[in-house]
Order: structure tokens, then sequence, then C-alpha cells
């Protein structure tokens, strides 16, 4: 029987008596210090002290240890876009609010999936597992975009700027901390949501709201 496709396969169990997630946060941390293509499952295995058989039993391949990677990221981006989004069907929240609040949790999961999107950020379409990451990344770009252009539909929010540079210049602006932010620094994720958020609609709110 042929071996299913890595965009296909799912982590597995894994052996009792080991942690998956600890096989995951391992991988994670050396695909972002080596990249991807420099780290084998032998460098994983040696990193964590197994034989290779049992990051296996946990994972069947590199590529699926990418996959749930990558949809750590994605998944809780995901769903923060997704609540904004359907939210506005009898939702008391104006449009703007809905994308205010986009960006602050949108900065939350960066800050609790750090290493994640980390990796995230830096896929760049070179296997079926990262084209389709970025092929979810463009949907949730385009969502926001429709979040940006709904405010600016309803008036409060300025419709001077097209909302897709809009939502890029956000994201930017929330990706940027990938670059600089450490758990162990002197802001905590809340502190940092209220600053981005601030700065960003401060910018891009209509004179007067």
């Amino acid at each position: 029987m042929p071996r299913p496709s890595p965009t296909s396969e799912a982590p597995r169990r894994g052996r009792p008596g080991y942690d998956q997630e600890t096989v995951l946060r391992c991988a994670i941390d050396l695909f972002n210090r080596r990249g991807y293509d420099g780290t084998s499952v032998g460098d994983l295995a040696r990193e964590l002290g197994l034989t290779k058989s049992a990051i296996y039993h946990h994972f069947p391949s590199k590529s699926c240890l990418l996959q749930a990677a990558l949809s750590e990221a994605l998944d809780a981006l995901t769903e923060v876009i997704d609540t904004a989004v359907a939210s506005e069907n009898g939702a008391r929240e104006s449009a703007y609010e809905r994308l205010e609040s986009a960006v602050r949790q949108s900065v939350e999961v960066l800050v609790g999936h750090l290493s994640a999107v980390t990796l995230l950020l830096r896929v760049h379409g070179n296997s079926d597992v990262e084209l389709d990451a970025l092929r979810r990344r463009r949907a949730i770009d385009a969502k926001l975009a429709d979040l940006v252009r709904a405010a600016a539909d309803e008036g409060s929010l300025r419709a001077d700027i097209p909302p897709e540079l809009t939502s890029r210049l956000l994201f930017g602006m929330v990706n940027s901390l990938v670059e600089w932010y450490r758990p162990e620094g002197r802001y905590d994720a809340v502190a940092i949501a209220d600053a981005v958020t601030r700065l960003a609609f401060e910018g891009l709110a209509l004179r007067g709201r």
C-alpha cells in the first residue's frame, strides 16, 4: 500500500513514556536554529537522546513535524480572524472594534506561540506543506483586509489607504515582534498588544473619532 503524502499525514499517538509535545517543541527549535532543510530526524533524535525509531513513533516523517509546527501557528491565527469575521452578523461590535480586537489577539497568539510563528514566517514554499501554509496565510490576510474594508465603509477608519495595504502593514507590525520579543523581557503580551493597537489605530482612525 502506498504511503500517504506529507500533507495528509497526522501525528501519531506515540510510544508510552515519550512526550510528543516535547518532540515537537524540540523540532521547532532546531528548525528555527538550523533551518528545516538543515535539520534531520537524526539531529532531532540526538538532541532529545532518543532513537530515530522513537521519533517516528510520534511523527511518521520530518514533513509531518513541519506540518504540525506550522498548523500550531496557523490554527491559532485563523481562529482569531474567523471569530472576528463571524461576529459580524448580529454582533453589537463595530467592524472597527472587531478589527482592533483581531489585531490585539494576533499579538497574543504570536507571544503565546512565538517559536511556531517564527518558523511560519520563514516558510518560502519549498514543499507541499510550505505551499499549503502560504495559502493559509494569504487567506488570513484576505479576511483581515475585508475587516479593514468594512471598518472604512462604516466610516470609522480612514479609506485613503487600500485595505490590502493596511492589512499587510498591520500584520507586518505584529510579525516584526519575532525579531526582538523575548518571553523573559520587560514587556508582557498585554503591554505589547496595547502598544501595537494604540500605535496602529490612532493612525488609522478618522480624526474626531
